[in-house]
């Protein structure tokens, strides 16, 4: 097996001699790397057999194959379906989902989830890898989330939300004209249809706080920043619909338009203490284009 080097293309190129899985292959190829530093180029898309990118640790390899190594990866991440990622290291993954996209499995889809393909990509690294969620988006909508890749990174995030979590925006286009900013308090309980309901009883249910700043208005719709004082499930389409003004294509919550063929719900930005350097970290998914052109 000859390696060659080249200034001006793969930083290392092989011609294989006799039958063996790839994984096995670069870790004689490359005695010089720890098995997983290894691992982590090959889970990075920088691995190239016969001009195809992989990062199937057992990929067979046959006399004649052309294996080599990239400085920087296809990557795996480019074929993932609705998500991009926007952030990783040791012990953490930020994302930005698409509308339409599972955060989670539910009982009609089980595959194409945010978790099912960031397990997948973890695991192309090392198979014990894992990844938690931390917080969750609904189905359509967009925008940025967070994963941990382990259970104590997840808990120390959870646990500590509102002291780790100083910002976290939405961008809703609601229907109607909303003519100034305002805050909304409500305690929200869930029937057995699993629609939350909202009153303005103290105590009765979970307390949910939003804010929000009108940005854009016309007759017919209005562009809110929101922020969250408080992440229940279904928050914001609930209070806009307390307020008068769903959000647009939520039918579920009042909604008896849809202009832009999804709901009108984008998690615009996140700020939040890193659970290990104690940085503080900010992460911005661009307003839908589709929320804009109406003005």
């Amino acid at each position: 097996m000859k390696k060659k080097d080249r200034s001006n293309g793969p930083e290392a190129e092989w011609i294989v001699e006799e039958s063996t899985e790839l994984l096995n292959f670069l870790f004689k190829m490359m005695p010089s790397r720890s098995r997983k530093a290894v691992k982590k180029v090959l889970g990075r898309g920088q691995v190239v057999v016969n001009k195809e990118a992989t990062t199937q640790f057992n990929e067979s390899l046959q006399p004649g194959d052309r294996v080599q190594i990239h400085s920087h990866g296809t990557n795996y991440k480019a074929q993932m379906t609705g998500i991009k990622i926007l952030y990783e290291d040791d012990v953490m993954i930020v994302i930005d989902k698409e509308a339409g996209l599972l955060s989670i499995a539910s009982e009609k889809e089980r595959h194409m989830t945010a978790y099912r393909q960031l397990t997948e990509y973890v695991q192309r690294i090392h198979a014990k890898n894992r990844i938690f969620v931390v917080h969750r988006l609904d189905r359509d909508t967009s925008g940025v989330m967070l994963f941990a890749k382990s259970k104590k990174i997840q808990q120390s995030l959870q646990n500590a939300w509102h002291e780790v979590v100083p910002e976290r925006a939405y961008i809703a286009l609601v229907e109607g004209t909303v003519k100034k900013d305002d805050t909304i308090t409500s305690w929200l309980t869930e029937d057995k249809t699993l629609t939350m309901r909202s009153s303005p009883r103290p105590n009765k249910g979970q307390k949910a706080v939003t804010h929000y700043t009108v940005l854009k208005s016309n007759r017919d719709l209005s562009l809110l920043q929101v922020n969250l004082e408080t992440g229940r499930k279904n928050q914001i389409r609930v209070h806009m619909k307390d307020l008068g003004h769903p959000v647009v294509g939520d039918k579920k919550y009042g909604s008896r338009s849809n202009v832009i063929g999804r709901l009108g719900l984008h998690a615009h930005s996140i700020a939040f203490t890193h659970p290990v350097t104690g940085e503080t970290l900010r992460f911005e998914s661009k307003i839908p284009t589709s929320f804009t052109r109406k003005f």
